[in-house]
């Protein structure tokens, strides 16, 4: 890759944090997060979040598109796939290169994918180091469309966006650790 391109790269990924920390609400920096995703990462048509709770109800808290949805549902549903891996199994990103073939880590999820007409993916893992709570998930319609350089891209936005991300977070579902570390900040104020 140029360094030209790695010059954009680090530009739009640089716009995107001030952009996401400037939304004034968590609702707004999700919806946000998807749209740069759809912009910044190669490939990719269709972008969400998916959050996972007790290891199996999913939410989609924000989606390009009715695709996102009803992908992350049927990854709940049938406890797998590429986003509820990313987030149950702690992975920092699953890529798809290609639905056509067969796949073999998600039996069930894969060919009702490739109904809904996902051709490759990735799941990427949005965490910090105190907390792993919901992955973006990005989509293309074209088999391949997921390079190396486009996954480490994805992960890139996925590791900036999760500090802002975790910014929009009530106080109660912070992360234990997190919380004793505010209330020592607060106190020191």
């Amino acid at each position: 890759m140029s360094t030209q391109s790695w010059r954009e790269t680090a530009d739009s990924l640089a716009y995107m944090s001030r952009d996401l920390l400037a939304q004034d609400t968590g609702e707004r920096t999700l919806e946000r997060l998807v749209e740069h995703a759809r912009e910044i990462v190669d490939g990719c048509e269709h972008a969400g979040i998916l959050l996972v709770h007790g290891n199996q109800r999913v939410e989609t808290p924000a989606a390009t598109s009715d695709l996102v949805v009803e992908s992350d549902r049927l990854q709940g549903e049938l406890g797998e796939g590429p986003c509820f891996d990313a987030v149950v199994h702690n992975q920092s990103v699953y890529r798809l290169i290609d639905l056509n073939q067969r796949v073999t880590s998600w039996p069930r999820y894969a060919p009702e994918a490739r109904k809904l007409g996902i051709a490759s993916m990735m799941g990427l893992q949005l965490y910090t180091a105190a907390d792993t709570y919901a992955a973006l998930d990005v989509y293309s319609s074209q088999p391949q469309a997921f390079t190396e350089h486009a996954e480490h891209v994805g992960w890139l936005l996925s590791s900036h966006a999760a500090v802002a991300v975790a910014a929009t977070r009530p106080r109660s579902q912070q992360h234990p650790a997190l919380q004793a570390r505010s209330d020592t900040a607060e106190r020191l104020r």
